[in-house]
């Protein structure tokens, strides 16, 4: 089997300018997806272009998990031929960009059904462009970090993510929201004040995205030719797929990670819808909330970035998902708006490890010529079945008329995600199993 990790030297000054320019990339995307997938955009959706928190949840649920299976099918397929393409930066610069166009078209969806489609389009372009770009991004990192530092350095990129969420959510409650956009002379009736926050996410993306664009070294080019590069990285696939007994610790892995992502991606999709729908908070607590949120995710990412290297990806997923499920179970079953704060802020203690520590296991044992593809597949299994989380939330809220009884399915998908994670070898184990 091919070497677990891409041999790397010890970080010099010049290659942590890399790593940090790279970390920073996590700030940058951050606004997309506290902003527009979770807490602003997804609210306003069902509430102003859908008009009625039950029909938008469902409505919403479907539009995620839409993008999700688009996502599914082409990650891989991307990540292979970049593999022999080489170059990730182009593939990483281009899809931030679709991401950073079709936010700032957020701006023209005004109130009303008749924005339903345009929304949907917009948004899913957006959720195409964010996701595929994270891809080209998490392969970067075992080519950047030494294999004793990948847990931290990956903990570091998320604890920054959550920071830049905090912030731009900071900017969007007090810059716009709040004030209603009056130092802008904003239009409230046609929440141009709400509006305006998705031109903050356009242009917070792209000028935090600089530095690892210009900053953060590329692999070299191969020379292949683009409609060859097509074909190999097709091959390539295939050549994976008849050799899936040597990965088959990876395979153990990205079932896993795709169940329990589920569950998560989930939380997060609808935690605004939630907050709203069940507790009644207004478009400013569902954003202080939201605040609050991060900034436990982010102590979360950067406490627990040393204990990832300390006692490895696995046993870290494996603690965070104990955590995770207990407090979404309390979530759940509170009937206070304090106790729905006291547990939120538990969960997101354990949101940031759970995420980081899956992307430096699958760093530590990714094969050198196939990390991009493998990247790929991490992508893919944080969607494959993405649409079924949002799906069966909106399927059981329409039934039952309840989010509660919605949100109650996350559960299965950590119990499931973390029986699963326990049959996954620890990257020590595959290493030594390699060697051997």
């Amino acid at each position: 089997m091919p070497s677990e990790v891409s041999p790397t030297a010890v970080p010099t000054a010049g290659s942590r300018r890399a790593l940090w320019s790279w970390a920073f990339y996590d700030w940058a995307n951050s606004a997309f997806f506290t902003i527009i997938l979770t807490f602003v955009f997804a609210r306003y959706f069902s509430q102003s272009v859908v008009q009625d928190d039950v029909a938008g949840t469902e409505a919403w649920g479907n539009i995620v998990g839409v993008s999700g299976l688009f996502i599914a099918v082409l990650a891989p397929i991307l990540g292979a031929i970049a593999d022999q393409s080489g170059r990730l930066k182009p593939w990483l610069v281009t899809f931030t960009l679709l991401c950073v166009f079709a936010s700032g078209m957020l701006w023209f969806i005004t109130p009303g059904a008749d924005q339903f489609w345009p929304a949907a389009i917009w948004v899913g372009l957006g959720i195409l462009g964010a996701e595929f770009a994270f891809i080209f991004y998490n392969a970067m990192l075992p080519e950047l970090a030494t294999p004793d530092h990948v847990g931290r350095w990956s903990g570091w990129g998320w604890g920054l993510g959550y920071v830049g969420g905090v912030l731009s959510l900071v900017v969007a409650l007090y810059a716009f929201i709040e004030p209603e956009g009056a130092w802008l002379g904003l239009d409230v009736a046609q929440a141009e004040h709400v509006r305006a926050t998705f031109v903050l996410v356009a242009v917070w993306y792209l000028v935090f995205s600089l530095p690892i664009f210009f900053l953060t070294p590329d692999r070299p080019p191969t020379g292949m030719p683009a409609g060859r590069a097509v074909r190999a990285g097709l091959a390539q696939i295939a050549e994976s797929i008849r050799h899936v007994r040597q990965y088959r610790h990876i395979l153990r892995f990205l079932i896993a990670r795709m169940i329990y992502t589920d569950g998560l991606a989930t939380v997060f999709t609808f935690g605004g819808v939630y907050a709203a729908g069940t507790f009644g908070m207004e478009q400013t607590q569902v954003l202080q909330f939201a605040i609050a949120l991060n900034i436990t995710a982010g102590l979360g990412a950067v406490g627990f970035a040393w204990v990832d290297d300390a006692i490895g990806g696995r046993n870290t997923v494996l603690l965070s998902l104990v955590g995770l499920g207990a407090s979404a179970l309390a979530i759940l079953v509170v009937d206070s708006v304090a106790g729905f704060w006291a547990w939120g802020m538990i969960l997101g203690i354990f949101v940031g490890p759970l995420q980081s520590a899956s992307r430096s296991y699958l760093a530590r044992v990714a094969p050198e010529h196939l990390q991009t593809e493998m990247f790929g597949l991490f992508a893919f299994s944080g969607k494959a079945t993405a649409f079924a989380g949002p799906l069966l939330v909106g399927s059981v809220t329409a039934l039952t008329g309840s989010q509660r009884w919605g949100m109650a399915t996350i559960l299965a998908f950590l119990l499931i995600g973390f029986l699963l994670m326990l049959t996954v070898p620890s990257a020590e184990r595959v290493k030594a199993a390699a060697t051997a």
